[in-house]
């Protein structure tokens, strides 16, 4: 589906006035409306920088964390994306191994059902356990009820750490309305980058990355997650614009180069 820019501004200035926040943010979308995404040369090399390699299975153990850790090491993976629980044992890994991949974990995941105290909470202990980054779900249900202030007061309150934020918007889950104003709540709140999915309730479509990439334009990142397993996948996602991609195939994807 293609989206009108027009609309996309008229939804952002109509939420700016909802969530009390100056006009001049609403011109930031217009400016990164106005941005022409040119997807880079996609090397091996290029596309190992942008994964997210993830294990995020409730029953992920110890030794698979070190696993990952160990080929994000070998590969140059940009990250592993993991559950808090394990952050400070990749954290170690790092450390004792001399690698420099970022450790992301995520928060609220995957039903972006917690209060704003929850979030805070499991945000600052990731953070102090050596996160680099976190991988926070929007509150859908706000979203679904037009509930706009209040999951922007949450989401904005759960960035108060240092962390690398990326908000994870369920896309497949939300009207065409609901993308739009999930994306735009997330970039008033302060995200650093739109991340389209769980990869537990739903995946990536190039169309909505393409929706995510002109409501960023080049001041965010934004991230494809959920169902990408092949090289044509990868590459597809970022083509339309995502800079970082988020999988637990990372390692098969890379042999197939």
């Amino acid at each position: 589906m293609e989206f009108s820019k027009d609309s996309i501004l008229e939804k952002a200035e109509k939420l700016a006035e909802i969530l009390e926040i100056p006009q001049s943010e609403v011109r930031k979308i217009e400016e990164n409306l106005g941005f022409c995404y040119g997807a880079p040369e996609i090397t091996g090399e290029v596309a190992a920088k942008a994964i997210d390699h993830t294990v995020l299975s409730f029953s992920a153990g110890k030794d698979d964390v070190l696993k990952i850790c160990g080929e994000a090491k070998k590969y140059g993976f940009k990250a592993v994306c993991i559950n808090p629980v394990w952050v400070r044992t990749a954290f170690d890994f790092r450390r004792e191994n001399g690698a420099d991949f970022k450790i992301a974990t995520v928060i609220d995941f995957p039903l972006g059902a917690s209060t704003a105290a929850a979030k805070m909470a499991e945000s600052a202990a990731a953070a102090a356990d050596g996160a680099d980054e976190i991988d926070v779900v929007i509150n859908i249900g706000l979203v679904k009820s037009g509930m706009f202030k209040e999951c922007f007061e949450i989401l904005k309150n759960t960035m108060k750490t240092k962390a690398y934020t990326k908000v994870i918007l369920e896309t497949s889950e939300l009207s065409e309305d609901e993308k739009i104003y999930a994306a735009l709540i997330a970039v008033f709140a302060g995200a650093d980058m739109l991340k389209t999915s769980t990869g537990v309730n739903g995946k990536a479509t190039v169309g909505d990355v393409r929706l995510l990439r002109m409501i960023a334009g080049n001041r965010l990142g934004v991230k494809a997650a959920g169902g990408i397993r092949d090289k044509e996948t990868l590459i597809a996602m970022m083509n339309a614009g995502a800079d970082r991609i988020g999988c637990s195939s990372s390692v098969s994807i890379m042999e197939k180069w």
